[in-house]
């Protein structure tokens, strides 16, 4: 195990379809960061959506607003001194570039998962609804989501543990200089 001593504040970006595993790797990460002491907020577009504005839809238009406001609240965060996980679907390139370059120190963080595991994970049920016809257009499915094309760091989420994502996100800051990582004294 490795103790992390902070160099400064960031904000990781976890995207990716529904049910990749993008809030279980956000609890993951700041559960394991707080553990050391650190400073850490999750912004969960879902959490964000339903407290600020539940009646907001899902249009293009609409999306972008929410990543815009997402953005700015991870800016502010990490200005303060917080260490900020994102954890959004954010399904457009160009509203991601936009998050990098209004926020700067930034770690996007693709969760890839094959089709099928996200079928069967389904936590909130929506891969059920659009097989079954009751709504079409779910991101990454039947609705569009482009792949980053060049995340800082990519995790085939169907074939690795949590424990090995949190560990992968941890060294790829490291190496970006936002974290310092040391052997633990026992």
């Amino acid at each position: 195990m490795l103790a992390i001593f902070n160099l400064g504040m960031f904000v990781i970006w976890l995207t990716g379809p529904s049910g990749a595993g993008k809030t279980t790797l956000a609890k993951a990460l700041a559960e394991r960061l707080q553990s050391m002491g650190y400073p850490v907020e999750i912004l969960d577009g879902d959490g964000i959506r339903s407290k600020l504005y539940p009646d907001l839809g899902f249009s293009k238009e609409e999306r972008e607003m929410h990543n815009k406001v997402v953005t700015e609240m991870a800016k502010m965060l990490a200005k303060n001194g917080i260490i900020t996980i994102v954890s959004v679907i954010a399904p457009y390139r160009d509203w991601r570039e936009y998050a990098r370059k209004e926020i700067g120190e930034f770690v996007e963080v693709y969760l890839r998962c094959s089709l099928e595991v996200r079928i069967k994970r389904d936590p909130k049920g929506l891969y059920k609804k659009v097989l079954n016809g009751v709504i079409k257009g779910l991101t990454g499915f039947d609705g569009e989501y482009e792949e980053p094309d060049n995340p800082e760091l990519i995790l085939d989420t169907d074939k690795m543990s949590v424990g090995e994502e949190v560990e992968a996100v941890l060294k790829k800051a490291a190496e970006l200089g936002y974290l310092k990582l040391t052997p633990e004294v026992a």
